[in-house]
């Protein structure tokens, strides 16, 4: 198993930058991604990017977000961080952190073992 906690959700103005961390716990040599995914009310889950160090450092990132979203990893491999700039407030919704076993990013959410409890992120416009 491996446990993952997010903090870092908060109330911002359009523009605003905001930077959401994960922490995971337990069996972590068994991560091959670490992501983040949304979902805002009525929603389904939507990918906001994905962090792989299988073969060297990837990242993937989804539509809505390219070019104002970075993440990246520690070297421990155990933490994940989503760096989020010039929010919007289509951005609003709950941010969820999730670990896939397998290597290759993929964007669909079942392919993901492990999920923390979420983070709001609130933009008011």
């Amino acid at each position: 198993q491996v446990q993952l906690v997010e903090s870092g959700g908060g109330l911002v103005q359009t523009g605003d930058s905001l930077r959401l961390s994960c922490v995971a716990s337990g069996r972590t040599y068994s991560i091959g991604v670490m992501g983040w995914f949304r979902q805002a009310p009525g929603q389904e889950r939507e990918f906001v990017a994905g962090f792989s160090r299988w073969g060297g450092v990837a990242t993937r990132y989804g539509e809505s977000v390219k070019g104002r979203f970075t993440i990246s990893g520690d070297n421990r491999g155990n933490m994940v961080y989503l760096q989020m700039n010039n929010l919007k407030a289509e951005d609003t919704a709950v941010y969820f952190c999730a670990v896939d076993r397998s290597t290759g990013i993929t964007t669909a959410s079942s392919e993901y073992d492990y999920w923390g409890q979420g983070t709001q992120v609130t933009v008011s416009s």
